[in-house]
């Protein structure tokens, strides 16, 4: 995938490659490696990619994106049946739907998804707001009677897309992210198109982030993630699974939302808390604040747009979009805005109108009010909260998970659920669910395959710490190191007020987003955005004390030992990752499968072993005819298998997270 090449739509790489014949289908693969390393040149609204010596081929993109078939023209002469326009097609990145906003990727978070713990504002006790009426919001709301028509299904449109993208999807499955070429991501491209027109945004959106960690796996990019593509497959997979049989509020909780609605809220009193920067895997960066009002409800003000780690540094000093304000998102992350006529997201995005108006006004620190009640949330009441899970998809309904991420001042946060009630309390959807506000006491550190975390003491819970973002271009990686001067040396076992993202693992584990400043806990900085110094630290210990001056030996690195009866779920994860990366052969392989799953049912995870063994057999089944030749695999049989361990893993995986952190374990919703 070329950054430099603009986005194009799904529909148009899913046309220029099925109008390939099979000959050139075979080649595209190479054909798109060919294009990767040619010349790109801009003007205007055309991008020039240089085919070869005497040959370019043009993109016309009005407004940055590649909306039409007759967008893309090539000079050979073979045009317009040419192998090089699916080839470009093919090697541009993906442009994001212009539809679903309610299933578009989070661009903090990560990618949204059907298991993820969906985000919780704070408990409080908020007067209540009306959203707007609309007809689908009447309906939901209306009350039960005994001549109330039968709870609406799904259209025969919306059954056929959802065949084509688990047909799709499960291709990609068999083939894995090794064998899934251009011509395997443009089927699943086409079938995000075919769901998108038949009212599915949901389903499309995932689609379309699946195709984009295909393309970041089989280009080796650095910020490629397994457990993204992982996730992206479970999602279309389940959802294409689930939305056939569904009706009523669960039915419009898989389909997701077409437009995000913003309600008139009156005037607001908003208090900085911190800022984060964004960077997605789509090629969209920019710089979200965090606000509370002075009933501890959270809003954001975000500026999200296309670009790289450079833009989301700088855009932490270009000013928020909201009524005449100058504030800039650093300053507003410290300072306070009061706003008139605010318009406000059920995720809790506040809209920049024309009728918004809003000034500058006092902030306060961490340690006052109404900032500090947020602290003051017991941990396991928080963990609990961000893991409540949004399998009971009626509260899905109002779900709104991106926003136009190419708009600044409309983009940005994105939660998971909504309860469909016009009281905003801690479960109407607000984004910030998964935000931790911990008392932390930092210990040493520890060292893990991404690098080193930090250690540190919470009510006496060791939680790990990690860098929110490994981008060169901004700080969290250095301030982390810094900060890991504070366990030895520089103040030992110094108190800080962190702000967190929960990370869901077997162990207590976050990102870190902000910290309160050592030297002056009443100020704190945005890890992703303000750089240490270290100036910012404690001063060192005086000659002769532990830790002198000439004393720079780093934090001490702890080694936790690995509990002897931890329950080894990485076993069938471990397969569940293999599978989206290598494909079906990879589990078809003879191995220690048997005693693999046989281990697992010792530690008591029957389930965990029958998904296990009924993986490996439907990845090693194939039939033959009566000629003894070897007949196509069954793929939606090995799919069905895959993705009941996969929806297994997630589960366990969050039921342990809330058992280290000595939360309440979440239910196993039904699907």
């Amino acid at each position: 995938m070329s950054p430099l090449l603009p986005p194009v739509d799904p529909s148009v790489t899913a046309q220029l490659v099925a109008a390939l014949t099979p000959r050139l289908r075979k080649r595209l693969d190479a054909g798109v490696a060919k294009l990767a390393g040619r010349p790109v040149a801009r003007d205007g609204d055309i991008v020039r990619l240089a085919v070869d010596d005497d040959t370019d081929l043009e993109l016309h993109a009005p407004g940055g994106v590649v909306t039409t078939v007759e967008a893309i023209r090539c000079g050979c002469l073979l045009a317009p049946d040419c192998l090089h326009r699916a080839a470009a097609a093919s090697a541009a990145p993906v442009a994001e739907m212009p539809d679903p906003v309610a299933e578009t990727p989070d661009p903090v978070a990560g990618e949204p998804s059907l298991t993820k713990a969906p985000r919780t504002a704070p408990p409080t006790s908020a007067p209540a707001t009306t959203r707007p009426a609309t007809a689908a919001s009447a309906a939901d709301d209306a009350p039960a009677g005994d001549d109330d028509p039968a709870p609406e299904s799904a259209t025969p449109a919306q059954r056929t897309a959802a065949t084509a993208l688990h047909d799709a999807a499960a291709a990609v499955l068999e083939a894995g992210a090794d064998g899934a070429g251009a011509v395997l991501q443009a089927e699943l491209l086409r079938a995000a198109h075919t769901a998108r027109l038949a009212g599915l945004p949901r389903a499309a959106g995932r689609a379309v982030a699946a195709v984009t960690a295909l393309r970041a796996a089989r280009d080796a990019d650095p910020a490629h993630r397994l457990g993204d593509l992982t996730t992206a497959l479970r999602d279309v997979l389940l959802l294409a699974h689930r939305l056939p049989e569904a009706t009523g509020p669960e039915l419009a909780g898989l389909r997701g939302r077409v437009r995000q609605p913003y309600t008139p809220d009156g005037s607001l009193r908003l208090y900085g808390l911190f800022a984060e920067p964004v960077l997605t895997s789509t090629g969209y960066a920019g710089t979200v604040t965090w606000t509370a009002d002075a009933a501890g409800r959270l809003y954001t003000v975000p500026d999200v747009a296309p670009g790289g780690a450079e833009r989301a540094a700088g855009s932490a000093d270009r000013a928020v979009r909201i009524g005449d304000t100058s504030l800039t998102h650093r300053e507003l992350s410290r300072a306070g805005l009061a706003v008139s006529g605010a318009t406000v997201s059920p995720t809790g995005r506040l809209g920049a109108g024309a009728g918004v108006r809003a000034v500058r006004a006092p902030g306060v620190s961490w340690h006052a009010e109404p900032l500090d009640r947020l602290w003051t949330v017991p941990v396991a009441e928080q963990i609990a909260r961000a893991l409540a899970g949004d399998l009971d998809v009626p509260k899905a309904k109002d779900t709104d998970s991106g926003g136009d991420a190419g708009t600044a001042g409309e983009a940005g946060q994105a939660g998971e659920a909504g309860d469909g009630t016009n009281q905003p309390t801690a479960q109407d959807g607000r984004d910030g669910r998964d935000l931790l506000f911990l008392d932390v006491t930092l210990i040493g550190t520890v060292r893990e395959a991404a690098g080193e975390c930090l250690l540190a003491d919470c009510d006496g819970l060791t939680v790990r710490l990690a860098a929110a973002h490994d981008a060169p271009a901004l700080p969290d990686r250095e301030n982390l190191r810094l900060l890991a001067l504070l366990a030895h040396g520089r103040g030992p076992g110094t108190r800080l007020r962190v702000v967190a993202r929960l990370t869901p693992a077997p162990l207590p584990r976050a990102v870190l987003l902000a910290a309160s400043r050592p030297t002056d806990p009443d100020a704190h900085v945005d890890l992703g955005l303000d750089r240490l110094r270290r100036a910012d630290l404690p001063a060192e210990p005086t000659a002769g004390t532990s830790g002198d001056a000439g004393d720079a030996r780093p934090a001490p690195t702890v080694q936790p030992a690995t509990a002897p009866g931890e329950a080894p779920v990485h076993l069938l994860r471990r397969r569940v990752h293999q599978a989206a990366s290598g494909g079906r052969r990879v589990l078809a392989f003879p191995g220690s499968k048997e005693s693999e799953a046989a281990r697992l049912r010792r530690y008591g995870l029957g389930t965990a072993g029958e998904l296990l063994t009924a993986l490996h057999a439907s990845a090693a089944e194939r039939a033959r005819d009566p000629f003894g030749r070897l007949l196509p695999a069954d793929t939606g049989r090995f799919a069905t298998a895959w993705l009941g361990a996969a929806v297994y893993t997630e589960e366990v995986d969050r039921a342990l997270c809330a058992a280290a952190w000595g939360a309440s374990s979440p239910g196993l919703g039904s699907r």
